[in-house]
């Protein structure tokens, strides 16, 4: 052989290789999409007749029934067309007759910890509306939407952070988690046409920047009160300011290197929340994208991959599968791109 075939064929053998190495792990990757599509499978046969779903002890049912549904909006379905639109529809009947006239999506009765099913709902609502095809359901969504977000300025705290209830109901109680649920609904909101005063995100913007430990550690806190920093909050604290436009913001730097310091060991379970943490440092990592999003994507897809059940869920954690799964399912599809709170 020549050195010009030579060189040909070592040229080629190098193309493979780096596809091979860029392909690993990645959503097209033939072992991830089966994941993908029996988890997404699995977990629409989850779904009861009445259109909801629930974390264990038949908890949550708001919450759970928006996280299922937003991972199977990813899939790339909608109300009106796809694999789970019949799916779609009910999770949305569902949640729009929990709409109370005060505003709140959820049951009081059933759930001690309402804002999460509230906010998250807020989301998945807002990006049903954004494919919404009927004008009849249009006007019902934009409908519990507004109102939705009338409550949710109502419930926050005078530092501007939400709890786990309202703050009348809590007597003034926040914390950051339920914080970054409400904002990214509003986002979600916002983006699909629906009003959002911007004193609400305004006060949420300066909630999270108190919380901010300017302690060279560079995460934040659990609540204004204190608590220490937590790398779960700190990771949704960033998903939350992109959500809110802060992409320049002086914090994000410090709290991505935070994250990025506590998070980037797959493995490491010991700071707790495993799951919801990496549920919004995959939104960060993919929002940034390029090598960063690469190198953590090919980390947490195989360990994600390997930790499902032959039945398609996941059951680590002790909310429940069903929450367990919409995560997983939601990061392995961030980049399908499918729903506009997501994408780059």
């Amino acid at each position: 052989m020549d050195d010009s075939r030579l060189l040909e064929t070592g040229l080629r053998a190098f193309v493979v290789c780096l596809a091979l190495l860029v392909s690993r792990g990645s959503a097209g990757d033939p072992e991830v999409r089966r994941t993908i599509d029996q988890g997404l499978e699995w977990l629409a046969s989850q779904q009861s007749r009445l259109g909801h779903w629930s974390a264990n002890n038949d908890r949550y049912p708001t919450a759970m029934t928006a996280m299922a549904g937003i991972a199977l909006l990813c899939e790339g379905s909608t109300t009106m067309q796809g694999k789970y639109a019949g799916n779609l529809r009910r999770a949305v009947d569902y949640l729009v007759a929990r709409s109370r006239t005060n505003g709140l999506i959820g049951d009081p009765d059933r759930d001690d910890r309402y804002t999460y099913g509230h906010g998250f709902s807020m989301l998945f609502l807002s990006q049903v509306l954004g494919e919404e095809e009927d004008s009849i359901r249009r006007a019902q969504l934009v409908d519990v939407l507004t109102r939705a977000v009338e409550f949710t300025g109502r419930a926050q705290t005078d530092p501007g952070g939400w709890g786990y209830v309202s703050a009348k109901d809590g007597q003034g109680f926040d914390e950051g988690s339920t914080t970054i649920t409400q904002v990214q609904g509003l986002r979600g909101c916002r983006n699909a046409g629906i009003p959002v005063p911007n004193e609400i995100v305004d006060k949420a913007i300066g909630y999270i920047q108190k919380c901010s430990l300017d302690n060279g550690a560079g995460g934040v806190q659990y609540n204004s009160r204190g608590g220490g920093g937590r790398p779960a909050i700190s990771a949704a604290a960033i998903a939350c300011l992109f959500n809110a436009g802060e992409y320049d913001s002086q914090y994000v730097p410090k709290l991505l290197e935070y994250c990025r310091t506590n998070l980037s060991n797959i493995s490491n379970r010991g700071f707790g929340h495993w799951h919801y943490a990496h549920y919004y440092f995959a939104q960060v990592e993919y929002r940034e994208g390029g090598k960063a999003w690469e190198e953590y994507r090919n980390r947490i897809y195989p360990r994600i991959v390997g930790e499902a059940s032959p039945d398609g869920s996941w059951t680590q954690g002790y909310i429940g599968p069903v929450y367990t799964t919409a995560i997983n399912l939601t990061i392995l599809q961030l980049e399908s791109a499918a729903l506009p709170i997501y994408q780059r």
